[in-house]
């Protein structure tokens, strides 16, 4: 924490929340660098000012309490109110400094997602982004509880305390290996698909609700012989020609990229397309430097988008011999 923060941050809920993120007093005292007596005393003049305990005093540590939580809650909206007005405040001096905080997903990790933190790092020198990976319903979460700044999921949908940037299609097809029989096709059907190994993406990841929601039948027909929460070995088993995915071009983006799958869109008119979307919160105020950034954000995934699609369609017109 730089010294700004420090002083404005008020004592006893830092302590809190170090106690509660470590797990001990001596630990918390370690971390903040003061005495664990002195943590000590802080949290329980604080439990003696709000006549409840805060934690559960255990032999093997510190535990919150319901209390504890909602304690813990308010000192972590107090960090993020604190840093983004020393953002807007950096922002009145002219400078593109402060913290943002980013959701994303795991498949952005490989795909678009370096390539934008160079582009923050190269624009805004001054930014520090820190990226937590997480599920699209965590993304949600945490843009509501004021945890992260902006986020960019899939499927999110615009609401009153949820603001989208920028949103973008992303149709439902099939990926095969460059010599797979259906690589050459402009577009397949569920029931070509199917007769393939599948390997299936687990509950996981959101593509496999989203398959579940309206192709469930698919999933029992096709009886994938694989299941798997990891979608880098969905695509090493599709890469191996021993399988077919479904999924988006987005998902892929770096293999088709490189050449080492194709993306056959799927010509079933059921196959409804999923999104991605770069969301805000529409409940509170965001420093200006967020939004640029937010707003950046939307602009690099529908460039890369852009990329991904003309790259797969070029391969396809080298059309490459089946196995």
């Amino acid at each position: 924490m730089n010294p700004a923060n420090h002083m404005l941050h008020p004592k006893a809920l830092r302590y809190v929340a170090a106690v509660a993120q470590l797990g001990s007093v001596q630990a918390a005292a370690r971390e903040v660098s003061i005495s664990a007596s002195a943590i000590d005393r802080h949290i329980l003049l604080l439990e003696e000012d709000l006549g409840v305990p805060l934690f559960e005093r255990q032999p093997r540590g510190m535990r919150l309490t319901a209390a504890g939580e909602l304690l813990l809650a308010l000192a972590q909206r107090w960090k993020a109110d604190l840093n983004r007005t020393l953002s807007d405040i950096k922002h009145l001096q002219g400078v593109s400094q402060g913290q943002l905080r980013l959701a994303a997903m795991d498949s952005h990790v490989n795909g678009f997602l370096p390539e934008f933190v160079l582009a923050v790092a190269r624009e805004h020198p001054g930014i520090v982004l820190e990226v937590d990976i997480v599920s699209p319903d965590e993304a949600v979460q945490r843009l509501r509880a004021g945890d992260v700044d902006l986020a960019v999921a899939f499927n999110l949908k615009p609401g009153r305390d949820l603001h989208l940037v920028a949103s973008a299609e992303l149709p439902l097809g099939c990926v095969v290996a460059p010599g797979h029989p259906l690589a050459s096709q402009a577009q397949a059907s569920f029931k070509e698909v199917v007769a393939w190994p599948l390997a299936a993406q687990s509950r996981a990841l959101a593509i496999r609700r989203y398959l579940e929601r309206r192709h469930n039948w698919l999933l029992q027909e096709a009886r994938p012989p694989l299941v798997t929460n990891s979608l880098q070995l969905v695509k090493s088993l599709v890469r191996s020609g021993s399988h077919v995915a479904l999924t988006s071009e987005l998902d892929a983006g770096p293999e088709i990229l490189a050449g080492q799958l194709r993306f056959v869109p799927l010509k079933d008119k059921n196959a409804q397309p999923q999104t991605v979307g770069v969301a805000i919160s529409a409940g509170r105020a965001l420093p200006h430097i967020a939004r640029m950034v937010a707003e950046r954000l939307g602009v690099h995934v529908g460039d890369y988008l852009a990329r991904v699609r003309a790259a797969g369609a070029e391969t396809k017109r080298k059309k490459p011999k089946p196995r």
